[in-house]
């Protein structure tokens, strides 16, 4: 039980969960501070690298050296398709009033949309580079995307950052801050952890490891952007919505609708490139 405002403006007794006074700097050494937020994608990066070492042996397509290789460039496609995506969709004005804001990611700020347009540029060219096949690579990337998406979204929790809508569920938190109107909230950054990050990475960890999903290129990562866009289009229901909607829908959704339609196409491609191969096999 704690003393909050409730959603209609009454201040009383109500049922809710206080924030943990977690510091969002782990270890601050003189000017040198080292924050949760960094250090998930840091441990994103590296415990990835070390997951795509394991789904590589099981059927990929990559050598060792080209693994090393690829994590440079999906840190590059990371950092700077995350930050640009977060400027260019959440807070353009403000950074071209202010473009000194723009280099300073430590204050958080990232657009996995953005991500992961930066991702998919870094996989196109090294792709290209590297001759190996696109969507086989793809797999590989979509199979550890939500280790990335679940440290991520703990670090915006850890931060106070990115809460729901006012709530009486039993759950309700009261995030700090005045912007959070010290009122019970949808965790939603728990939600997306546990949709976007354990969910997601079961379903494609099963899919890979006990079925043939990883023999049709493509699939996996239909599965994955079908998912995130499904996940993310029901959280931004109870999360506390962007300050300017597109027709109807929070930035969020609209951005993840993109996803979900071209997650259905490569699945249905997938699977259509599947049985036409095998009904060409039969037919030899």
């Amino acid at each position: 039980m704690s003393v909050a405002t409730s959603p209609d403006g009454q201040a009383h007794l109500m049922l809710a969960i206080p924030f943990p006074a977690i510091d969002p700097v782990l270890v601050e050494i003189g000017p040198l501070a080292i924050r949760w937020y960094a250090l998930s994608y840091v441990a994103g990066l590296f415990i990835g690298w070390w997951y795509i070492l394991q789904l590589n042996r099981r059927g990929g397509v990559l050598t060792r050296e080209q693994i090393d290789d690829l994590f440079v460039w999906v840190a590059l496609g990371v950092m700077l398709g995350g930050r640009i995506g977060y400027i260019l969709f959440y807070g353009f004005d403000k950074y071209l009033a202010e473009p000194v804001e723009m280099v300073k990611v430590w204050k958080g700020g990232m657009s996995f949309h953005g991500g992961l347009l930066g991702v998919a540029l870094a996989l196109v060219l090294f792709a290209r580079l590297r001759k190996v096949p696109l969507l086989r690579l793809a797999d590989l990337m979509a199979c550890t995307a939500p280790i990335g998406l679940f440290l991520g979204r703990i670090a915006n929790f850890i931060n106070g950052e990115l809460w729901g809508r006012p709530t009486l569920l039993p759950w309700g938190m009261v995030f700090p801050g005045p912007e959070a109107g010290n009122v019970p909230r949808h965790p939603s950054q728990l939600y997306e952890a546990f949709l976007e990050g354990i969910l997601l990475f079961s379903i494609l960890a099963i899919l890979y490891f006990l079925t043939r999903s990883r023999e049709k290129p493509g699939l996996l990562t239909g599965v994955f952007l079908l998912g995130y866009g499904l996940s993310r289009a029901l959280v931004e229901l109870v999360r506390e919505p962007d300050a300017s909607l597109v027709m109807g829908l929070t930035r969020g959704q609209a951005l993840s609708l993109p996803m979900i339609a071209i997650g259905l196409f490569l699945i249905q491609h997938a699977i259509k490139t599947a049985g036409a191969t095998a009904r060409r096999k039969k037919g030899e």
